[in-house]
């Protein structure tokens, strides 16, 4: 079997790599340097049953690359490129799987490595990290891959060697609307939740209701300029939706401030500034240099 790499060992790193190695896939966890010299441990996966399932994977460092088959990058937006810059050694024939919150990132990756099949994607499984390779599977939700770039064509098939371990996922042609359609979302719940301090859920109570409206009108009509066609209510509706399943989350934007950690802001919010061109965005504006101005 092949050999699955996963890079980013946070919270839905760990995750998949113990739903693979629960279907008998062979895993290995590219480590950073501050893990050199370090007994690497088991992973201890909570799933959603609540039990605790020991996860062995094999260690693996960057100047190992060459031995690299499968790429699955589940780092931060920001940390992607910089972690890939490392890994000299990596085959031109291996896939490079993106799944990472926000836009932007996978024009960089293919100017950094122009000749690999680059796979990007979106992913509503949910993660947590508990303690030092500690994590907890909160949700399972569904995946969706498609291509970046000609080469990944070829590889549409690792979205059914996938399947088995995460359940549903499926391969899409025109990944860009599901990656456009996710962000909207994104780029909704996670600055207000974060800024606010707050739970998904309470962005239903009546005081956030105006602005709502306004910033899910503002995100709906760049997303049209980008040629989303969608319309407003449609989206007001799925946003909803995922208000209430997600009422008891905090968003990861909410985590990354309440830890102090950089956040994905420029990649989510960021990334609808950017296209706005000539449409009037304040309240994207304003949340944008909240977050910068609360360390995001």
């Amino acid at each position: 079997m092949t050999e699955w790499t996963i890079l980013g060992a946070g919270a839905l790193g760990c995750v998949m790599a113990g739903l693979l190695r629960g279907r008998g896939e062979p895993v290995s966890l590219l480590l950073s340097e501050r893990h050199r010299g370090h007994l690497h441990p088991s992973l201890d996966l909570i799933t959603l049953a609540g039990r605790h399932q020991l996860v062995h994977t094999r260690p693996l460092f960057a100047e190992q690359a060459g031995q690299i088959r499968r790429l699955l990058v589940l780092t931060k937006a920001y940390q992607v490129v910089p972690a890939l810059q490392a890994l000299r050694g990596l085959p031109n024939e291996t896939p490079i799987i993106l799944l990472h919150n926000g836009l932007g990132v996978a024009e960089q990756v293919l100017a950094l490595y122009p000749q690999n099949p680059l796979i990007v994607g979106v992913s509503s499984h949910g993660a947590m990290k508990e303690g030092p390779w500690l994590v907890r599977h909160t949700g399972r939700g569904e995946t969706w891959l498609g291509p970046a770039n000609p080469a990944a064509n070829a590889h549409a098939g690792l979205a059914d060697a996938l399947a088995g371990a995460l359940g549903q996922i499926r391969w899409s042609p025109d990944i860009a609307r599901l990656q456009h359609r996710k962000l909207a979302i994104n780029a909704v719940i996670n600055p207000l939740t974060a800024c606010h301090r707050i739970r998904n859920g309470q962005l239903l109570e009546p005081r956030f209701n105006a602005v709502l409206a306004q910033l899910s009108e503002e995100v709906h009509q760049v997303m049209a300029a980008l040629g989303e066609q969608e319309p407003l209510e449609d989206f007001r509706r799925r946003l909803h939706k995922v208000i209430e399943l997600t009422a008891t989350n905090y968003s990861s934007m909410h985590q990354d401030l309440a830890h102090g950690r950089p956040t994905e802001i420029d990649y989510i919010t960021g990334y609808v500034l950017k296209h706005a061109g000539h449409l009037p965005v304040p309240v994207c504006r304003q949340l944008y240099n909240e977050v910068k101005k609360l360390g995001g």
